[in-house]
C-alpha cells in the first residue's frame, strides 16, 4: 500500500522545516511555480482528488468555477478549513501536528493556481497547540523565502494568515466560516452565489480542507494519473480515517480510496476483545451507521453513499453490541440541537423537539406516538434549511430508527416507566 500523507510520520522532527526539506519538501512548489497554472489545474482534475472535509466534491471542478481574472478583476483568496469540529474526526489535527509544512506547501500551490496573494488558515479555536505549531512553521517558511514576496525567486507573491475560530461547530461549513472571518455571526449563506464566485469579502474564494490541500504537493510531484490509480474511479488517491470507539487500536490510519470497511477495521485491531460489531459510523457522528452486513463495502464517496450514508470527513466510530441506539441517537441529536445556529426555523425548532422526544424515550417516558413523531419532525426539517446541519437532524434519527428498531421499541412503555 502506498502511503501519501503519512509516509514520513515516523520522523521525529517532521514538523520542522529542515527535516521537511531534507525529505523533499517544497520541491513540488518549486516545480509548480515553473508550470502554467492551467496545467496544474488539469493535473488536479486528472487526479480525481475530491474534497476530504466531508462533501467529496471534485477539487479540480471546484477550482474551475473561479471566474477568470480578466472577467472578475481584483483579489481572490484560498482558505484552509481547519475548523475540525465534527465529533469523531481528528485527522486534520494530526496532519497539522506532524506535518504542517505539507499543508503550507499545498496551500501555496493552490494559491498559485487560483491567483491568491493573501491566503488564510482558519483553525478551530480549541486547537491551541496546533495553532502554535502552524505559527512556528509559517515563521520558518517566511524566513526561508517560501511565504511572502517573490517566493523561490519565481515572481509569485503570497502571504498566509492564521485565523482562529471561537468554538462554533457551524463554522466548519464553508459559508459560515467565511461569515466568521468577516467578523459576523456564524450563519451559513444561502447560495447562489457560491464562494468560488463571491466568498470572502464578496471576492472569489476557494475553501478546501486540510487533508485535501495536503495532497497537492504529491499530485504535482508524481502526476495526476499516478494519484488517480491509487484509488478507485471517480475517487483518486488515499484517505485518512480517524478510527475510534470500540476498537483495540484507535488512531489515524491511511488507506487507498476504496478500501473495504472490513480491512479498515482490521487495521485498527478489530472490535474490542469479547464483543461483537453493532455498527460503524463512517464519517463523523452526522452520518447514519453502517452495519455488519456492510463490512465488504468499499470506502469511497460513491459506494458509501449508495449504502445510505456518507464517507464524510473520515471520522469512523465503531460501536459494539453494548451500545444502545437510543442513547447514541440522543447524544448526537443533543449535540446538533446545541450547535444549531438558529437561523432556520425548521432546524432551530426541529432539533430542539427531536432532542426533547428522545430525552423522554431515553428515560422511560416514551409513548408509541413518539416512534411516528421522531421521523416526522426530521421530514419537516430536511430540504427546508440553508445548510446540511438541519438535514442531518432528520437523517440521523431515521438512520438509527431504521437500522435498530428494537432498541427504540423496547424503550416505549405506553407512558409508564419500565
Amino acid at each position: 500500500m502506498t502511503l501519501v500523507l503519512t509516509k514520513h510520520f515516523a520522523e521525529p522532527k517532521l514538523h520542522e522545516l529542515e527535516t521537511y526539506r531534507r525529505l523533499g519538501g517544497y520541491k513540488a512548489l518549486e516545480k509548480a511555480l515553473g508550470l502554467p497554472r492551467a496545467a496544474i489545474l488539469e493535473e488536479v482534475k486528472t487526479s480525481n482528488l475530491r474534497g476530504l472535509g466531508g462533501a467529496g466534491f471534485p477539487t479540480g471542478m471546484k477550482w474551475s468555477t473561479v471566474p477568470p481574472e480578466d472577467k472578475v478583476p481584483g483579489p481572490r483568496y484560498v482558505v484552509v478549513n481547519c475548523d475540525e469540529s465534527e465529533p469523531g474526526c481528528y485527522k486534520d489535527r494530526v496532519l497539522v501536528e506532524r506535518d504542517p509544512h505539507q499543508l503550507i506547501e499545498g496551500l501555496l500551490i493552490a494559491s498559485y493556481v487560483i491567483g491568491s496573494k493573501d491566503s488564510f488558515i482558519f483553525i478551530r479555536g480549541e486547537y491551541q497547540t496546533q495553532y502554535e505549531i502552524l505559527e512556528k512553521a509559517l515563521d520558518e517558511a517566511r524566513k526561508a523565502g517560501l511565504v511572502g514576496k517573490d517566493i523561490l525567486g519565481k515572481g509569485f507573491d503570497c502571504d498566509i494568515l492564521l485565523m482562529r475560530g471561537a468554538g462554533a461547530y457551524i463554522s466548519g461549513l464553508d459559508t459560515a466560516l467565511l461569515e466568521t472571518m468577516e467578523g459576523k455571526k456564524a450563519w451559513p449563506r444561502q447560495p447562489p452565489p457560491f464562494p468560488t464566485v463571491a466568498g470572502l469579502m464578496a471576492k472569489p474564494t476557494v475553501v478546501n480542507n486540510v487533508e485535501t490541500l495536503s495532497m497537492l504537493p504529491h499530485i504535482v510531484e508524481n502526476g495526476g494519473e499516478w494519484f488517480a490509480k491509487l484509488g478507485v474511479p471517480k475517487s483518486g488517491g488515499t484517505l485518512l480515517l480517524s478510527i475510534s470507539g470500540h476498537v483495540e487500536k484507535p488512531g489515524v490510519y491511511e488507506f487507498p480510496m476504496g478500501v473495504k470497511l472490513r480491512d479498515a477495521l482490521a487495521a485498527a485491531g478489530g472490535v474490542r476483545a469479547g464483543h461483537k460489531l453493532k455498527g460503524v459510523i463512517p464519517g463523523g457522528t452526522s452520518m447514519p451507521p453502517l452495519m455488519e452486513k456492510d463490512l465488504d463495502i468499499a470506502l469511497d464517496f460513491d459506494s458509501v453513499r449508495a449504502a445510505g450514508t456518507f464517507l464524510g470527513a473520515g471520522g469512523m466510530i465503531v460501536l459494539d453490541e453494548t451500545a444502545d441506539a437510543v442513547e447514541v441517537a440522543h447524544n448526537i441529536e443533543r449535540f446538533l440541537a446545541h450547535e444549531s445556529c438558529g437561523q432556520c426555523t425548521p432546524c432551530r425548532e426541529g432539533s430542539f423537539w427531536t432532542e426533547e422526544i428522545l430525552e423522554r424515550v431515553l428515560h422511560g417516558d416514551g409513548v408509541p406516538a413518539d416512534l411516528e413523531n421522531l421521523p416526522r419532525v426530521g421530514e419537516n426539517i430536511t430540504g427546508r434549511v440553508i445548510c446540511a446541519l438541519g438535514d442531518t437532524v432528520g437523517m440521523v434519527i431515521r438512520g438509527y430508527m431504521t437500522r435498530y428498531p428494537d432498541d427504540f421499541k423496547k424503550r416505549i412503555s405506553n407512558g409508564q416507566k419500565g
